[in-house]
């Protein structure tokens, strides 16, 4: 049971370090389940590092307002994403910021209003959003939100936020088991969504956080390929092509333009705008290519990228790292 609700830019703060600590410890088994959209075995590990980026920015704050503590907590996690799910969770935290701006105190009604944001932006950042992932799990989360608060209009209570966290991990979980069915991959594999996973750990955190109440170690208990006897379903893996990420300024209609370019390249094409500038956004762009030249030059064409990272899809020797060009 909750010992005590305060849901306020503290709370943040250790949301942001329980879901480090919980995807921390879950890393491995993450990592090991990670199939889609390539088996390349980092999930888990993109995952945490990218929080723990939020986390580091968040606690160096001393905002009490939870938009903007929340916004550099995205911002901090959106420069150093890392990974197809590292990018769309930096999505989601600087998007579940947004209608908190203004306010000290998370209520039913304002979790609502953020994960629904967060969902829209989540959606609109990837050129080809795929059901069965990290996606459906937000999906899932936002409407158990809004579904609690529509039986409790008007109510601002801790009772009604405990509900409605409550509800979000719950819809969470179940679109977490329903990931294995909406994919061909996970479904051969016989495992469920490794981002969807470590999507549902971060709103545990969340529930934990908020509610005075202790990560729940049960959650995950009989999820399909998370057994800790469960083999690594990466190894040998034949993907091929790179990953291919960066930071760079454009105005709107420029990065429309290079994401229009991008996806005629490859595929797994994420672009978020991470702060506004004198050039428009600063974004984050992530795709996977057969080859990182022809991305590298589309993207100097476009700008002065920064934050260049170029890593092999197929899981890597242990030791190798993502190289800078």
């Amino acid at each position: 049971m909750h010992t005590k609700i305060t849901a306020n830019a503290a709370a943040m703060k250790r949301w942001l370090s329980r879901a480090e600590e919980s995807l921390g410890n879950h890393s491995d088994r993450l990592d090991a389940i990670n199939i889609f959209p390539v088996a390349d075995g980092d999930t888990g590990t993109n995952l945490y590092q990218t929080v723990r980026s939020a986390a580091h920015a968040a606690h160096t704050s001393e905002a009490t307002d939870l938009g903007e503590l929340l916004t550099v907590a995205g911002r901090g996690a959106m420069e150093d994403a890392r990974g197809n799910s590292g990018t769309l969770l930096a999505v989601f935290l600087s998007a579940f910021a947004e209608p908190l701006h203004g306010s000290t105190r998370l209520t039913c009604a304002l979790l609502a209003q953020s994960m629904h944001r967060a969902q829209i932006r989540s959606w609109s950042a990837l050129s080809d959003p795929v059901p069965g992932t990290m996606l459906s799990v937000l999906e899932a989360a936002a409407r158990g939100a809004a579904s609690t608060v529509s039986a409790h209009p008007g109510d601002d209570s801790n009772h009604a936020l405990a509900l409605t966290l409550h509800a979000c991990v719950q819809h969470a979980l179940e679109a977490v088991v329903h990931t294995e069915s909406q994919l061909g991959p996970l479904t051969a594999a016989e495992v469920v969504d490794a981002g969807g996973v470590g999507f549902l750990l971060v709103l545990d955190a969340l529930r934990a956080a908020a509610l005075g109440e202790e990560l729940q170690d049960e959650l995950l208990d009989g999820l399909h390929g998370y057994d800790i006897q469960a083999p690594h379903i990466h190894h040998g893996s034949d993907a091929e092509g790179v990953e291919v990420m960066c930071t760079i300024n454009l105005s709107p209609l420029d990065a429309a333009t290079l994401r229009l370019h991008l996806d005629e390249l490859g595929d797994s094409v994420i672009m978020s705008a991470v702060t506004e500038v004198e050039e428009g956004y600063r974004w984050r762009v992530h795709v996977h290519v057969p080859d990182a030249e022809p991305a590298l030059a589309l993207i100097h064409r476009a700008g002065d990228p920064v934050s260049i990272t170029v890593t092999q899809l197929a899981a890597p020797p242990a030791g190798v790292e993502a190289r800078e060009p």
